[in-house]
């Protein structure tokens, strides 16, 4: 990660005005909203008190001031992305990495983050189309650990480029129903997860695929990884899911910690599991019940959220 300085906001501003050509019809930076919902609602950029905001953007202006020193290094750019994206403007940080694309098109790092954000604004084949080619272009090279741009409670990163490019394939092919394209991606990432983080992570979206696709002896054999002594960093809320589809937590565990709503990422996480559960269970009426209970929660930029959204969309068209 690139040594932090402070310097005026204002010096993000000619990167970002020269890559936003590259999107098209994008809103304006001025505009609040990003995307629109698989449900045709206009997702506005998430709130950020004003604490936080003044830190994302003077991390955002030296991560600029950072790529403009060092032009022939494709990781400044992703940095400039990155930041950009954290601000909740997820538009303009797909225009940076299609500029980065443009520049460096043989780094599979710009297409993995430019496919996470597709994925973000709900344009999965796009997502799909980048993670794909970040697969050929990694093959046959040695994984890398990506950086945290938000460091976990042990500054640890749990992530790599390989890892990470098949978690978020496995999921785009999810969000879009095709179970077996998701099961193929999820379980490469499976191969090359080095820590309980990855492994509980990419096994949740296995599991689900699975289960979804009518697959569930597989499904079981997926969680014999899965033990309750995992030393898990991050992704708890996938590891408590993973034990209750085992058997080891109870469901009734889960469904009180989400009695206050997902107000979180994490949150939404949780609740999406347990509303599938019931939708791969028979209960399409509790888990209908559950997805709307969890959008009600507002974290629209989560994997849940969206999870939910592309379910409750395609129970709508099956009516």
């Amino acid at each position: 990660m690139p040594t932090m300085r402070v310097v005026p906001v204002a010096a993000a501003v000619s990167f970002l005005a020269a890559c936003l050509p590259s999107i098209g019809r994008s809103p304006s930076p001025a505009s609040p909203v990003e995307a629109i919902s698989l449900r045709g609602d206009s997702l506005r950029r998430p709130p950020l008190d004003s604490t936080a905001r003044a830190r994302m953007e003077s991390e955002l202006a030296n991560a600029q001031l950072d790529a403009e020193s060092r032009p022939n290094h494709p990781d400044a750019v992703i940095w400039v992305g990155r930041r950009t994206a954290y601000l909740g403007r997820f538009r303009e940080a797909i225009a940076v990495y299609a500029e980065g694309i443009r520049r460096f098109p043989s780094d599979a790092r710009l297409y993995r983050h430019r496919g996470h954000r597709y994925i973000t604004i709900r344009r999965f084949d796009d997502a799909i189309a980048d993670f794909q080619h970040a697969a050929e272009l990694m093959a046959g090279r040695p994984d890398e650990v990506e950086p945290d741009g938000q460091p976990n409670a042990r500054d640890i990163p749990i992530g790599s480029l390989h890892s990470n490019v098949w978690y978020h394939l496995a999921l785009a092919h999810y969000l879009k129903g095709d179970w077996n394209n998701g099961v193929r991606a999820a379980r490469s990432g499976i191969r090359v997860s080095a820590n309980p983080d990855r492994l509980v992570s990419q096994t949740h979206w296995l599991y689900m695929a699975l289960r979804r696709s009518g697959r569930d002896a597989e499904a079981a054999e997926a969680l014999a990884p899965i033990r309750d002594d995992l030393d898990v960093i991050e992704n708890t809320s996938y590891y408590r899911l993973l034990r209750m589809y085992k058997g080891s937590l109870p469901l009734s565990a889960l469904d009180s910690a989400l009695s206050a709503g997902a107000r979180t990422a994490s949150d939404a996480s949780l609740a999406y599991g347990v509303a599938n559960w019931h939708l791969y269970n028979g209960d399409t009426t509790r888990a209908v019940r559950a997805f709307e209970k969890l959008l009600a929660g507002g974290q629209w930029t989560s994997f849940g959220y969206i999870a939910a959204e592309a379910d409750l969309a395609r129970l709508r068209r099956r009516r």
